[in-house]
């Protein structure tokens, strides 16, 4: 038996999702965890956790699917180390990033654990002002490309009235501490659940740092804490 999540759009109406865990279902292939991504203007934007029997029956149900109409598969893989749970995933990165006793292991957590829960090429956590990349996974960008894209996309996001970026990067500020969080991969858009939960993980360890800082100058100096 082999696990894949499939990243599908369909349509925002009853039986539609049905429809295609029947199709996955005629190919012997089980559907067994969902998660919404986004939804609006008639649309919906799931993953689906699937289990095969084999890999080669990909592209199978790949084909069965593809006869739906108002249905489009945007992306398949594979799942390397157990079934994919995103809220837990996100959790679970919470609470490690709750636990870190110093700054710099704090961004250490923060760049591995959104590195794997989001499937992310790069990750990094920059101080823009500097730019200064204070914690940063492998291939990620440099730090003057990492502070002209939170300047720009701040900008944006100021002119418009809402938020904005790039399709195959998503940033969260966390605002305490001034910092940015940048997350990049590419072959799959970041969506709305996404873009809300790296803002989420954001704040948490803006909240650490912050507990971290001030534990640091109470300890620095002592007669301030008494």
């Amino acid at each position: 038996m082999a696990s894949f999540v499939m990243r599908v759009w369909l349509a925002d109406r009853p039986g539609a999702l049905g429809a295609i865990a029947s199709r996955i279902g005629a190919v012997g292939g089980d559907v067994v965890g969902i998660d919404i991504l986004e939804r609006g203007d008639g649309r919906v934007i799931d993953e689906l956790t699937i289990d095969l029997p084999t890999e080669e029956l990909i592209p199978l149900m790949l084909a069965k699917v593809g006869e739906l109409d108002a249905v489009d598969v945007e992306d398949v893989r594979g799942v390397v180390a157990g079934l994919p749970h995103p809220v837990v995933d996100a959790l679970e990165v919470a609470a490690d990033l709750l636990g870190e006793r110093s700054v710099g292991s704090l961004f250490e957590a923060l760049v591995a654990g959104v590195g794997t829960t989001y499937g992310a090429e790069w990750v990094a956590v920059v101080d823009p002002e500097g730019p200064v990349v204070l914690s940063s996974s492998e291939g990620a960008p440099p730090g003057p490309w990492l502070e002209a894209f939170v300047t720009g996309t701040r900008s944006a996001a100021k002119d418009s009235g809402a938020a904005a970026s790039a399709s195959d990067v998503a940033w969260a500020g966390l605002e305490v501490s001034g910092l940015a969080l940048l997350v990049g991969r590419s072959g799959r858009m970041f969506r709305a659940r996404e873009r809300r939960q790296l803002a989420t993980l954001a704040r948490v360890a803006d909240h650490r740092w912050r507990e971290l800082v001030t534990l640091d100058g109470m300890r620095a100096h002592p007669a301030r804490s008494s």
